[in-house]
């Protein structure tokens, strides 16, 4: 059999399983294991074990565990609640702004967890009923929810950024630094739609609290914003300071954030047994279901690159256009499209190792800018129906009467806005690599 026929298969026999709901790890490995054979023989075992080892042995990875782990102790610390109740204080007055306070809080949740499950949930237990109660919009009360859930994917210290680094053996360092304006430019965005929407174009969308809920002076409100952002802004501080500065790794920096939220946990006095059971517990599993995927994965890119599919793929994008920013378009449509049906792991192990010769060799651009572009590209995949993660975390704990037609329509506006936040950062490159200039060396 023919490697164009051979990479062909792979990737059409890929397709299949995926829409058929295989899991994705094993569907990866099982495929390449077959055509791998063909392609190869009994080699392609020994492809599988080398590949295995090299990753096995990637001294970046051992981060993953870390920023899990630190996630699973704040998501059981309770500081969600108290930032929660102070930005519901402060932001509750004026027209849509609890929705506000709820896009605030995913923006710090985003910055101290590193994964949007969390940061839904969480909000959605707390952010939803409180909304709802005051009139606000079903739908739009489920869009800010979801987006601002979706943050925890870009803002450092992000899952994805640590895998993306570890795949292609980029600074996770500078991927971090890189992410860190983009994200914030995402949540200025969901922030400025929410106030235009609820003062200009629909004003009874998200009223402002009664003023009898209204009743602490200045001085009340800075002690409270101060005493429940001070915590995680220290916590922050730690983590992604400390890689900045170059005074640890992003896997040191990883620890010292864990010891850190169990800190925040302990303060809180939510620190028991059964607390530390259940994050271990968690933490192993998503560890586990990230490194299968990470296997087969890279086992399944190996064997499609070395039969030539990366080749096919470059060729059959330049038989389209030439065109540096066509093909770029090309490829974050097809990032887009992929992210209504994959989960987001499958997408960066498959697509980054094809795409990225593609976009900094042959077409010249910058590789820590594409990285970006990626990444911002595949948090719209949490939003994009039908198989939006964001979507069914809030639709698991959403309170009666919001259903999954309303969750549907509240996050079409900010899937316009991620869109918006994507091309200001084609269009001004600064966004993403002026941080990393200044603090990464």
């Amino acid at each position: 059999m023919g490697s164009d026929l051979i990479s062909i298969g792979m990737f059409v026999s890929l397709l299949i399983a995926v829409f058929l709901g295989f899991p994705l790890g094993i569907t990866l490995g099982g495929l390449a294991a077959i055509f791998g054979l063909l392609a190869y023989g009994p080699g392609a075992l020994f492809i599988f074990a080398n590949k295995t080892y090299g990753l096995m042995t990637n001294y970046v990875l051992v981060a993953i565990p870390l920023f899990i782990l630190m996630a699973q102790f704040l998501d059981k610390s309770g500081i969600a609640d108290e930032l929660y109740g102070a930005m519901y204080v402060i932001f509750g007055p004026i027209k849509g702004g609890l929705a506000l306070a709820t896009i605030v809080v995913s923006t710090v949740l985003a910055a101290t967890t590193g994964i949007i499950g969390a940061s839904v949930v969480a909000m959605g237990l707390l952010a939803a009923p409180a909304m709802l109660k005051r009139g606000y919009q079903k739908e739009l009360t489920a869009g800010v929810i979801t987006a601002g859930g979706t943050l925890g994917i870009l803002i450092p210290p992000s899952i994805m950024l640590v895998v993306y680094g570890g795949l292609i053996d980029m600074s996770v360092g500078k991927l971090f630094m890189a992410a860190f304006l983009p994200g914030l430019l995402l949540s200025f965005l969901y922030m400025l739609y929410t106030f235009i929407y609820c003062n200009f174009i629909n004003k009874n969308a998200g009223p402002a609290i009664p003023k009898e809920d209204n009743k602490y002076s200045f001085s009340e409100k800075l002690e409270m914003a101060l005493k429940s952002m001070v915590p995680p802004m220290i916590l922050i501080f730690a983590v992604l300071g400390s890689i900045a500065f170059g005074i640890a790794t992003p896997t040191e920096a990883a620890g010292l954030g864990s010891l850190g939220a169990l800190l925040i946990a302990a303060a809180n006095k939510k620190v028991n047994w059964k607390m530390l059971k259940d994050a271990g517990y968690s933490t192993v599993k998503i560890t586990s279901m990230v490194m299968l995927i990470f296997v087969g994965a890279n086992f399944f890119t190996s064997i499609f690159m070395g039969i030539g599919g990366g080749d096919a793929f470059t060729s059959l994008l330049f038989s389209i256009s030439t065109n540096k920013w066509l093909v770029l378009a090309m490829m974050m449509f097809i990032l887009f499209i992929l992210g209504m049906f994959v989960d987001w792991l499958g997408i960066l192990l498959l697509c980054v190792p094809i795409f990225t010769p593609i976009a900094v060799n042959k077409l010249g651009f910058d590789p820590l800018f594409f990285a970006m572009l990626v990444c911002i590209n595949l948090q719209m995949s949490f939003l994009t129906p039908p198989f939006g993660y964001a979507l069914f975390y809030l639709r698991g704990v959403a309170p009666p009467g919001m259903t999954l037609k309303h969750i549907y329509k509240g996050i079409v506006p900010f899937v316009i806005m991620q869109m918006i936040g994507l091309v200001l950062c084609i269009l001004f490159p600064k966004i993403i690599l002026w941080l990393p200039s200044i603090t990464i060396k």
